[in-house]
């Protein structure tokens, strides 16, 4: 990994595709004219998190405007872009989708959302699989910059999967996430600095900004945390970009200092994943 600027883009997100991509070009222009290698963009960022609008605003890949266009900025600016994720449509299913695109304009890795948000609190309930298929894949690659992984919102709550993104020799987990008004306050914060310093990588989660609509009101507080677990830029409710200068040398550091790799017993426990 090398010394990277990244920038995440925490943004208003409303019910207009159209109004959400220009807007996200405009973040995305502001963010590459402050010197950022990494700019992120949150959980579907181009639609209202809400299972009709995924069904409408759903695209395929081979055929997506969004994609097209977030292409097409990451090469006129150079940067590596995570354009947060997108309903994605194929063979009739729905994904939620993540895309991370080179600075050549060309996607490099994509993930579906592994762990749908099936949850029924005492003052939120939302039903992910009513609309969408969950994806099986970890999804890792390594860029020229460092070694990516990819992950989004509820996956964070299943540290299996980060194991084994930490098995990958991941540097930096990009999160695009959507946490609302009830499980934001009460987990996001306590789950981003518990994966990073589980793993000794750093974790970059980017949500959209809390804005009220009748559909889903996100949490926003997007987040940049460190190896040791150190937060070192987080947002508040509004629309804001966040920018943090990563040092690889803080993995080096955290994975010499606290030796949990090395310490692990894998002789007495191990997760194996057999795909049916």
């Amino acid at each position: 990994m090398k010394n990277i600027k990244i920038a995440s883009c925490q943004m208003d997100v409303v019910d207009n595709k159209k109004e959400n991509i220009n807007h996200a070009i405009e973040l995305i222009k502001v963010a590459s004219s402050n010197h950022a290698d990494i700019i992120t963009l949150p959980e579907m960022f181009n639609t209202p998190y809400d299972n009709n609008k995924f069904i409408e605003n759903a695209e395929k890949e081979e055929d997506s405007p969004t994609l097209d266009a977030m292409c097409k900025i990451a090469s006129q600016e150079n940067i590596y872009l995570q354009c947060g994720s997108i309903a994605e449509l194929e063979d009739g299913n729905i994904y939620n989708t993540a895309y991370l695109i080179s600075p050549d304009g060309d996607i490099i890795a994509k993930h579906r959302k592994m762990h749908l948000f099936d949850i029924n609190c005492d003052t939120m309930k939302f039903t992910e699989s009513a609309t969408l298929t969950a994806g099986d894949d970890i999804t890792t690659v390594k860029t020229s910059i460092a070694r990516i992984s990819l992950a989004i919102c509820y996956d964070v709550r299943f540290n299996q999967m980060w194991t084994l993104m930490n098995e990958n020799k991941t540097d930096i987990v990009l999160l695009p996430g959507a946490f609302n008004k009830t499980t934001g306050p009460l987990h996001w914060e306590t789950l981003l600095r518990a994966r990073a310093i589980d793993n000794q990588f750093f974790v970059v989660a980017t949500s959209p900004s809390q804005v009220e609509n009748p559909h889903y009101v996100a949490w926003g507080h997007s987040m940049i945390v460190d190896p040791w677990g150190n937060i070192l830029r987080q947002a508040k409710a509004k629309e804001e970009i966040l920018y943090s200068d990563l040092n690889p040398d803080l993995i080096k550091t955290a994975r010499e200092q606290i030796p949990v790799l090395e310490n692990k017993r894998d002789d007495i426990y191990r997760t194996v994943y057999v795909k049916k």
